[in-house]
């Protein structure tokens, strides 16, 4: 974490070099201990606050709440995700916790100002365009076979078996995996989201997957090291892991090369997909939570919300009844 603009005249100079001091400090006690995603949020959400605060010549850090309630606001006005405005928030906490001072976003005014923001733009997160089974079956029909191609489709599939984020499917290492004689895997996935100790967990790779799996290394000539990596326009495969912010661009990319709308395809999307149809196959809430590492039944239950209608209470009372019929 980087120590932000502190304006003069907002800040004394003394003030100012004692919280940078402290923000320095902070990011060297800091190092690894955060997941490079929840980094590289922090730093993003960061730089935004402080270039507003510098445009509206106001002290960023230590920042007065009535200055975060109107960066609320002026985010608000934007219509930016109720999501992202929240992060926003978070970032501000994170900067005043790390430089030992009060935190503002925990203060009325900015309390409100988000319950503003939430009634204005509404609570319910725009969800990712899922890439289930039937989209999968178009993109195998016309992913092509080159080496990009080989690539990502093992990248899709794995990631759908392993209901896999993006930093988790880049994460993969051929020493995670453990090829069995069936035609399966087994994959480590070592750290993840909710996973940051690192214990690691076990989960299972389809014979479909495994196939596209071992094409895909034996192209590249992989034998250690990451699994994923970029391949150049020589068709060069790098040798350090593919970039996490790559992964929603090669899932669009296939989704457009299959004829598929690519512009609500995320990192999230075949994470979303496998979900769905996991429900769609008979799974509950709790199967799906451990297949997909969600210590909440929130996003699952989102994910496959309209297949969950189908088995509510009305649904079983109409199915019993036979009241149904038209």
């Amino acid at each position: 974490m980087t120590a932000p603009t502190i304006l003069a005249g907002q800040t004394g100079t003394s003030v100012a070099d004692e919280i940078s001091a402290r923000l320095e400090k902070h990011a060297r006690q800091a190092q690894g201990a955060l997941a490079p995603e929840t980094e590289r949020a922090l730093r993003r959400a960061s730089a935004a606050f402080t270039g507003w605060a510098a445009a509206q010549g106001v002290s960023a850090i230590p920042a007065a709440p009535e200055t975060v309630a109107a960066y609320v606001d002026a985010l608000a006005r934007q219509r930016l995700r109720p999501a992202s405005i929240r992060q926003a928030a978070w970032a501000i906490a994170a900067l005043h916790r790390a430089a030992s001072l009060p935190d503002p976003s925990k203060t009325e005014v900015v309390r409100l100002a988000l319950k503003r923001m939430s009634r204005v733009l509404g609570s319910r997160q725009h969800q990712a365009a899922p890439l289930g089974e039937i989209e999968v079956a178009r993109i195998l029909a016309t992913a092509g076979k080159d080496l990009p191609a080989l690539r990502d489709v093992a990248l899709i599939l794995t990631m759908r078996d392993l209901l896999a984020r993006r930093s988790e499917a880049v994460a993969l290492n051929v020493v995670n995996l453990q090829f069995t004689d069936d035609g399966s895997a087994t994959v480590l996935i070592r750290r993840s989201k909710t996973d940051q100790v690192g214990a690691g967990e076990v989960r299972w790779l389809a014979p479909r997957t495994v196939t596209q799996l071992r094409c895909w290394m034996a192209a590249a000539g992989i034998s250690e090291g990451p699994v994923f990596r970029p391949v150049n326009k020589g068709g060069v495969v790098g040798r350090m892991a593919l970039n996490a912010g790559e992964v929603p661009r090669i899932l669009k990319r296939l989704a457009e090369r299959a004829g598929l709308e690519p512009a609500a395809i995320s990192g999230h999307s075949a994470r979303v997909g496998m979900a769905q149809d996991l429900v769609a196959g008979g799974a509950d809430l709790p199967a799906v939570m451990q297949a997909g590492r969600w210590k909440s039944p929130t996003m699952p239950a989102r994910y496959a919300e309209r297949l969950l209608a189908g088995r509510s209470a009305v649904a079983r009372y109409y199915e019993r009844s036979g009241a149904s019929k038209a």
